[in-house]
């Protein structure tokens, strides 16, 4: 008779070792011992803080101490995890549960700040248990001994796979994962997911093929408590142009009665402009106060993630850059500064704080323009809902494809009609056809039809028994330096004449500094003294300074949360609304009311307001910065066709502007023929240049593919060049092989991402089956005013623009007492 887990020697002792820690086993903990008992895969679903580390990792040691003679020596589990600090707090908290439950098993970290040293004992003394990133894993199979690094791996677990699915890291799990399990057919593959709007998809992605797989969703729920941080006063202009600057002083209090507390900003340069205002409100922070983002030395952060895990710090300012799983217990609050741009986001952030299974998750949300209150209402409805939005899964990314198949030829080499059939194995390449394979074949052996004629190309050898290899050493080391799909734009390190390292800006940002000008990064004021060698030497400073913005650091807001934002702004129009935030901004609504109109929910408002700078048309989809950008320029695109004008175009998450100097022949017919469907997609090809966008995103596919090389031995190219060389690449691709798979990715892309087609058609359809509500006015409405503010943030520094804002309220104000 089959003895039951719960009554195995492993499931046992470990019940009994957490019971010494005062801990009981999650129900959902349970079903995955079982399951992964039984030989099957599946994906876990759990809220942060209750436990779902030990749900998989403590599987696998309760398997082991059941069976340990079906477990060879060497590597048993390899943990994937999307950030490095990530894998060492988890290796950290691994390495103390099998000491003290007796094991002599290895734990180590493995990924781009491994030393030399630390690489070559890992391969000496193979761990037990290995954490990794998708790319160091990548790395690790591009080994010429793979084979022997894998033979006895029971388990691989990937971590916060939300964050990798609909990304291409995630293509490289995908491919790493279908690749091990092909060779180790017995593989157990486990996901770890925060809730998003596709689970079953997110599995099927994961693990695509037809093993025995289980979805594990655990009942508990993580409590969140949502606090507004409200203005004293709610102007009737919503005051805009200051990043959440003013509530400064409203902010230092919640610091100050928290324990430890995360401040979340949406930018860098938000970020470190917070840390400034947060030092000037209350100077004792000094010292207990740490900023945090992706262009910091990575050494300072790391102390920063120490110190925050220790509690020696009140308060860290960051970004996305500690969005995921780091274990900081003393942080007991959390302050969203401005939208979160998703509903996904925001949970996950609020997570970040009472991070014990039964504590409280407290965030305040404090706006920087004062309609983002409407986003608390927006927020708490989509979590009444249970709403989360879903991550697409990414297909068909050739770039990614060609880069494993020279990883896989370097590791030992491959055989191609094997192979083949294990890609088409994904989600990504189901659709993988023999052409575009045999496509994919040509290009790394003799770099397509175009390459035959130049060596470099010719990355991989077909010897005669049908192998594919790479012997070259020079194609091989370049290949292992450039492994990844993380193509920024240029990165220029800054220095400090005297010597120590502070971070990172980007290239476009240095092209524009002058020596003396200061600027700020890591929460120091720097002077710019000289470039050499793609590093900026700084000195010290005082005094005022410039913050670096850095490209592409602005999130879109999500289509479920417009949803829900059109939705509670409908709501404000009822006599008595039930959220307190409609009710505070009472007044600034009935005054976008009085003069305008309140858009219902199957209602599209355009307004039009004449100043005295010229002509300046609104329009308000509430469907996120990046589709505003496209809608814009395809308005002013299909208004040129009817009359000869010229746009200025401004847009924030909730609308765009459309600015010229003559008026704008609009009526309830003209409006409909703007706003149509039809030709929607071939006028906005008409409209933008498709061209140089495809340009742009063939740059990132090139890398990736190692048609382009970014680092070379003791250098890394700069920016202009990466641009010069695919740009010639792309123009004669272009002309001679219009075909070509990569720069046909590159046109997809474009529109997958960059125009979201899928969303824009949908936006456009549900505008078509509203009432258009067309309002014409002399000065500018509550609606409107921040997205005019944010035109203006763009050409003015931040003391010109509060006088800009402050002479634009005085001037609507008076024009208002006019009437």
């Amino acid at each position: 008779m089959k003895t039951k887990l719960s009554q195995t020697d492993g499931y046992l002792l470990i019940h009994n070792w957490m019971a010494e820690r005062g801990q009981q086993p999650f129900d959902f903990q349970k079903k995955a011992w079982s399951y992964y008992a039984q030989h099957y895969s599946g994906l876990l679903v759990a809220p942060t803080g209750f436990g779902k580390t030990y749900a998989i990792f403590l599987a696998v040691l309760i398997d082991y101490m059941n069976q340990p003679e079906t477990y060879g020596k060497g590597l048993k589990l390899i943990w994937i995890t999307p950030i490095r600090s990530l894998a060492k707090d988890l290796a950290k908290a691994m390495k103390e549960a099998i000491d003290s439950i007796g094991l002599d098993w290895k734990v180590s970290v493995r990924n781009g700040d491994t030393s030399i040293k630390e690489k070559a004992l890992q391969k000496k003394n193979v761990p037990d248990i290995l954490l990794l990133t998708p790319e160091s894993l990548h790395l690790l199979l591009a080994q010429k001994d793979r084979e022997k690094i894998f033979e006895n791996l029971q388990c691989i677990a990937v971590d916060e796979w939300h964050e990798l699915m609909g990304n291409k890291r995630g293509i490289m799990v995908e491919l790493a994962l279908v690749y091990l399990t092909h060779v180790r057919p017995k593989l157990r593959v486990w996901g770890i997911t925060a809730t998003i709007g596709n689970l079953d998809e997110a599995l099927d992605v994961l693990i695509p093929q037809a093993v025995k797989k289980i979805k594990i969703s655990a009942k508990e729920k993580k409590k969140i408590q949502i606090i507004p941080v409200y203005p004293d006063e709610v102007s009737l202009l919503p005051w805009a142009g200051h990043l959440g600057g003013k509530l400064v002083d409203k902010v230092v209090p919640i610091i100050l009665n928290s324990r430890s507390t995360l401040i979340f900003t949406n930018t860098r340069s938000q970020s470190e402009m917070w840390y400034q205002l947060l030092l000037e409100a209350h100077p004792d922070f000094a010292g207990q106060l740490a900023l945090h983002h992706g262009s910091i030395d990575h050494a300072l952060r790391q102390w920063i993630e120490e110190s925050l895990s220790d509690g020696l710090l009140k308060a860290v300012v960051c970004t996305s850059s500690l969005d995921l799983g780091v274990d900081f217990k003393p942080v007991d609050t959390v302050i969203q500064i401005g939208s979160s741009k998703g509903i996904a986001r925001f949970l996950q952030r609020a997570g970040r704080s009472g991070h014990s299974p039964h504590e409280v998750s407290k965030i305040y949300f404090v706006p920087t323009h004062s309609l983002e209150l409407i986003e608390v209402a927006a927020l708490r409805q989509a979590m009444v809902t249970n709403t989360i939005e879903a991550r697409t899964p990414l297909v068909l990314t050739y770039d990614v494809l060609v880069q494993f198949l020279v990883t896989l030829a370097l590791g030992g080499g491959f055989k191609s009609d094997e192979l083949f059939e294990v890609f088409q194995q994904t989600h990504a390449f189901q659709s993988l056809d023999a052409e575009q394979w045999a496509w994919c074949l040509l290009f790394i052996t003799q770099g397509g039809k175009l390459g035959e004629h130049y060596e470099e190309f010719h990355r991989v050898l077909r010897r005669d028994d049908g192998l594919y290899v790479v012997e070259n050493r020079r194609i091989a080391m370049i290949h292992r330096m450039n492994i990844g799909v993380i193509v920024s734009d240029a990165m220029i390190r800054v220095k400090f004449l005297s010597g120590g390292y502070i971070g990172m800006v980007e290239e476009y940002f240095v092209s524009k500094l002058k020596v003396g000008d200061r600027f700020i990064l890591a929460g120091r004021i720097l002077e710019y003294i000289q470039i050499k060698e793609l590093t900026v030497y700084v000195r010290a400073s005082k005094g005022k300074a410039i913050t670096p913005s850095w490209l592409g650091g602005r999130l879109p807001l999500s289509s479920d949360l417009g949803h829900f934002l059109r939705q509670k702004i409908g709501e404000s129009q009822s006599e008595h609304p039930k959220d307190k935030e409609l009710q505070f901004l009472k007044p600034v609504l009935q005054h976008q009311k009085l003069y305008s109109h309140i858009p219902r929910e199957n209602e599209f408002l355009v307004e039009q307001i004449h100043t005295r700078e010229g002509y300046h048309l609104f329009m308000y989809p509430f469907e996120g910065r990046i589709v505003h950008e496209v809608m814009a320029t395809l308005i002013a695109y299909r208004i040129s066709k009817l009359v000869a004008i010229s746009f200025s175009i401004a847009m924030n998450d909730y609308g765009f502007e459309l600015f010229t100097d003559q008026p704008i022949p609009l009526n309830e017919d003209i409006l409909k023929q703007l706003l149509t469907v039809e030709s929607l997609m071939a006028d906005v090809f008409s409209s933008i240049n498709a061209t140089e966008m495809a340009l742009h995103k063939f740059r990132e596919i090139a890398v990736i593919s190692g048609m382009v090389i970014q680092s070379y031995p003791g250098a890394q190219r700069n920016n202009k060049s990466l641009q010069a060389s695919s740009s010639i690449m792309f123009k004669v691709l272009e002309d001679f092989e219009p075909q070509h798979l990569l720069l046909r990715q590159a046109y997809t892309e474009v529109f997958n991402q960059q125009l979201e087609e899928v969303r824009l058609m949908q936006a456009f359809i549900r505008i078509a089956s509203s009432t258009i509500i067309y309002k014409e006015s002399d000065f500018f409405t509550p609606l409107s005013f921040p997205i005019k503010v944010d035109s203006l943030r763009q050409s003015l520094s931040s003391e010109n623009l509060a006088t800009r804002i402050e002479k634009m309220i005085q001037r609507n104000t008076i024009k208002k007492k006019k009437r």
